[in-house]
């Protein structure tokens, strides 16, 4: 496939280099306004996108691979609350969008299990907790990943309605958000009865496996319309 990559941080390096060693063509790193309205009409005719930016122009990104009909695979998260409005012009155009709030595989297991501990949880009086550590250049908190996390839980145990970050109370699932080091990424989901405690944890130790799991994505995208998850790809 020819792909391009919009964003290029650190994610954006490590997606191009697991896309090479599987046989992909990197067009363009396009990391600016410029960079894009010089390549537009290029970026065009190449088969995906591959978006790794910020929570302040991911929407942006997003609809401009709208607007020339390009499939997208979108790795930035904090963008959630426009969700709805971006799924309705994807279907209404035509379009393909491929979102995850974690693209690491492992991690989407978890994601499995945390649904069957918030059960658990309900039906045996523990107390659920979420916190969740990232490197300090990380800009949205708590991250995609906690939020999938915690409203996962609200939708499988309704002794809680609503979640949030630092603060406890009757139905509020507590989050927590952490800033240190460099850190790629721990979650851990902790359930709490009064004779004993569970943890549920995932420790990324790399960037490779969340750009495995986007490029992977972005080879299930090709060819399909509509909006997929890490849950399509897995099934």
């Amino acid at each position: 496939m020819k792909i391009v990559i919009l964003g290029y941080g650190k994610m954006g390096h490590e997606v191009e280099q697991v896309a090479l060693s599987r046989g992909h063509e990197v067009l363009y790193r396009i990391d600016t306004e410029e960079e894009w309205n010089t390549n537009k009409e290029a970026v065009s005719k190449c088969d995906v996108v591959v978006e790794f930016s910020t929570p302040a122009t991911v929407i942006g990104n997003i609809n401009k691979c709208f607007d020339i009909n390009i499939p997208i695979v979108v790795g930035t998260t904090g963008w959630y609350d426009s969700l709805n409005e971006i799924e309705k012009r994807c279907k209404s155009g035509g379009h393909s969008l491929f979102y995850a709030p974690n693209f690491s595989i492992g991690m989407n297991f978890v994601f499995q299990l945390n649904k069957q501990i918030a059960k658990f949880a309900q039906q045996h009086d523990y107390q659920l907790e979420i916190t969740e550590t990232h490197h300090i250049h990380k800009l949205d908190r708590p991250s995609g990943t906690a939020v999938k996390l915690a409203n996962d839980i609200i939708t499988n145990n309704s002794g809680y309605e609503n979640w949030k970050l630092d603060e406890s109370g009757e139905k509020i699932l507590k989050v927590n958000a952490i800033r240190e080091g460099e850190v790629f990424g721990i979650h851990e989901i902790k359930a709490l009865s009064g004779c004993d405690s569970i943890t549920l944890r995932h420790e990324a130790f790399s960037r490779e496996g969340f750009a495995t799991g986007a490029v992977v994505a972005a080879e299930f995208l090709n060819g399909r319309k509509g909006v997929f998850t890490m849950d399509d790809l897995i099934s």
